[in-house]
């Protein structure tokens, strides 16, 4: 069946961790107040489209920066990095949802990583694609 090859042990990981932490969310005690509103009506979105971005990457996703295709359609079209921001608005609106301040942390350091690791996917992809990647970065946001 096409598009199965998407569908990796590591993707079926990713989107029950996804499932577990909206879930904690979800059906933890106490009042819905509106942050907990809020922090879900960011996060399932983001989750939407972490996972509308994951899909369209398909064989290309990898953990390490390497580059096996320059996928620049779909989310990828208009957002170069689009699983790394939607993976932090996904995680602001749990953080916002569950209200632990201090848990904010974990974004503070999150947010960092993700960038230098967007740096090094481009350097990768840069040097297999050159100019081709350069005028699709041209046209697209992080």
């Amino acid at each position: 069946m096409p598009g199965n090859e998407k569908i990796t042990p590591f993707f079926v990981f990713q989107f029950c961790m996804v499932v577990l932490a909206i879930s904690v969310v979800v059906f933890r005690r106490g009042e819905w107040s509106s942050a907990r509103w809020i922090g879900l009506a960011i996060a399932i979105p983001a989750a939407v489209l972490v996972f509308t971005a994951r899909w369209q990457l398909g064989k290309s996703f990898s953990v390490t920066p390497q580059a096996r295709a320059l996928v620049s359609h779909g989310v990828y079209s208009k957002i170069r990095n689009p699983i790394y921001v939607f993976s932090a608005l996904m995680l602001l609106g749990i953080l916002i949802a569950l209200q632990y301040r201090y848990v904010f942390l974990l974004l503070a350091v999150a947010i960092p990583v993700q960038t230098v690791r967007a740096h090094q996917e481009a350097k990768v992809l840069e040097a297999r694609f050159g100019d081709e990647y350069r005028r699709y970065r041209e046209g697209t946001w992080f």
